[in-house]
């Protein structure tokens, strides 16, 4: 679908909050552009995933918004937030393994721990990465701080490296460890 400033915050930024959605930032003039988007139109839609193209030269305030300075450019957005992004007309594998990181099952649906998967299916990511980085400061052993920080990690990956909470439980992990 196409969007633009106008219907960018329906589109995409509500719309992510209860699926993922890739946006590709495109010109007219631009070849790779034009190598670059049948590859996603396929593969997005192999997987069922929303693809939003935004024309930078007729969207200007999304593409200054969005930091945009070279095209093509791709970011995917979930829970209203870019959670991974790529610029270039990349190959089409490439392509491929940035669909499937953004569609994997949610970590809340593949982790074993039930007090952090509740938390995650809440959404309440605040409350997880607290809770692992109380493990991380109080745990016993060097294999269950290592696990507490892995389990952050993903945390992170999932949220986007943007993401506010990211940002600060990074900082706050960095100072527990050490």
């Amino acid at each position: 679908m196409d969007v633009t400033d106008q219907t960018f915050q329906t589109e995409v930024i509500e719309r992510s909050q209860r699926e993922p959605v890739v946006v590709d930032f495109w010109a007219d003039w631009c070849g790779p552009c034009k190598m670059l988007t049948p590859v996603l139109e396929k593969e997005t839609s192999d997987r069922g995933v929303t693809l939003a193209k935004v024309d930078v030269d007729a969207n200007q305030e999304v593409a200054r918004t969005y930091g945009i300075n070279g095209i093509p450019a791709v970011k995917a957005f979930r829970d209203g937030q870019v959670v991974a992004e790529f610029v270039g007309a990349v190959p089409p594998a490439q392509v491929k393994s940035f669909l499937d990181d953004l569609t994997k099952p949610s970590l809340a649906d593949s982790i074993d721990d039930p007090e952090i998967a509740e938390a995650l299916k809440a959404k309440d990511y605040e409350r997880a990465l607290q809770t692992l980085l109380e493990r991380v400061e109080t745990v016993k052993t060097p294999e269950e701080r290592n696990a507490a920080r892995e389990l952050m990690v993903q945390i992170f990956q999932e949220l986007g490296q943007e993401h506010p909470l990211a940002s600060t439980y990074r900082k706050k992990l960095a100072a527990a460890i050490f």
